[in-house]
Parts: structure tokens; C-alpha cells; sequence
């Protein structure tokens, strides 16, 4: 059963008062927009899908980042894979417009799609924007997955978090060492999230066996 731990319009009305006093234009647009493109989504734990770029944004405002265009990112970052919105359609900044579009996964024709995870992962250093919001998509969606992800699920979520999410971590010390506090909060919160979880299984699946063969 999924707990609502923040009230989204709450948050909301949050971001916008800290984006007014610290003159963040983007981010007061991409606010907006992106609550208008994702009425009637939702989360796989029922909850409006708003709520999730709303916490995220909470998170990176927490860690202190008051990059207009990191913010603004974060927003927007799944309008286009899930809204049916093109990056040329977005009214925002070249920088807005190129994190959105690193972060939105397609498999190009030819490709695999680990062919295209990889292209995808290694393009998202390109980008200051992108780099951050996909970790912090990625610390939001580790900590809200258990309950409502399937142990198979789960597991295929946890591979592709230590594949993939965890070197790019790795790697953007070196890209954005300006970062580097921010990126160790959330590789500590990563990991501790995953091995929680990775832990809990193979408690649940030893017991499971045992009970089989008693």
C-alpha cells in the first residue's frame, strides 16, 4: 500500500514561491506546464503523476541547487517521453530543451535496447541539466518503488541501477566536480535504498525456499 507522504498541491505552491523570490523564471513556466500535460496521469501507486516531478524538484531545491534551467528541467523531464510532446514544441531555453530531450529513452532503428541504454546513459553527460535530473529521478523512483514494483521488477530495476545509474554517478564527479557534495547525498541514498531492498528479497526468497522444502 503506497503512503502519501507530501501533498502535491502543497509542494506546489512551495516551488512556486521559491522560484519567484529567487527570480526563476523557467522553472515558474515549466511549473505550470508540466502540471497542465500531466492532468489525469498517474503514478503506479495511484498518486497524480505531478507529484512525482513535484518531489524531485523539492529534492534538488533541498540540496541547494538554484539552477533555473536544472529546475525547469526536472519539471519537464517526462513530458515528452509521456505527454506525446516533442522537444521542438517546449517554450523554454536551448539548455531546458536539450536536458528534456537527453532524458527522453527512445531505441533508434537498428538498435537493441541495450544498444540504446547505453547510447542514452553516455549522452546524459552532455548535459549539467540532464545529468542531474536523471539521478534524481533515479533516487525518487528507487525510494517509492517498493510496494508497488513486483519482486521481478524490482530486481530488473536494482541490475539496471548498479549498470547503469550508479557509473554515471561515478562519472559526473569528474564531468561537474562542482557537484560533487550533491552527488555523494545521492549515491549514499541510491545504494542505501537498493541494498535495502536487494537485502529484503533474499530474506523473503531464503524463507520462501525453506517453507517449500519444510
Amino acid at each position: 500500500m503506497s503512503v502519501t507522504i507530501y501533498n502535491h498541491e502543497k509542494m506546489y505552491t512551495y516551488i512556486k514561491g521559491f522560484a519567484t523570490g529567487a527570480g526563476m523564471k523557467e522553472t515558474l513556466k515549466a511549473l505550470s506546464y508540466a502540471r497542465e500535460k500531466h492532468s489525469g496521469q498517474l503514478r503506479k501507486s495511484g498518486q497524480p503523476y505531478i507529484v512525482h516531478p513535484l518531489t524531485m524538484a523539492c529534492d534538488a531545491i533541498s540540496m541547494g541547487i538554484k539552477d533555473d534551467s536544472v529546475v525547469a528541467t526536472i519539471l519537464l523531464h517526462d513530458v515528452c517521453e509521456d505527454c506525446g510532446v516533442s522537444v521542438a514544441e517546449l517554450p523554454f531555453s536551448d539548455a531546458v530543451k536539450r536536458g528534456v530531450e537527453l532524458m527522453t529513452f527512445r531505441v533508434m532503428d537498428g538498435e537493441t535496447k541495450e544498444t540504446a541504454k547505453n547510447r542514452y546513459y553516455n549522452m546524459l553527460l552532455g548535459s549539467r541539466e540532464a545529468t542531474l535530473t536523471k539521478l534524481i529521478d533515479r533516487c525518487h523512483n528507487v525510494s517509492s518503488m517498493a510496494g508497488t514494483f513486483s519482486v521481478a521488477k524490482l530486481k530488473t530495476y536494482i541490475e539496471e541501477t548498479r549498470h547503469y545509474v550508479l557509473p554515471l554517478l561515478k562519472k559526473a564527479k569528474s564531468v561537474y566536480p562542482a557537484d560533487a557534495d550533491m552527488l555523494f547525498l545521492l549515491k549514499y541514498h541510491i545504494t542505501s535504498v537498493v541494498d535495502s531492498i536487494e537485502a529484503t528479497i533474499e530474506v523473503f526468497e531464503r524463507e520462501k525456499r525453506e517453507d517449500q522444502q519444510g
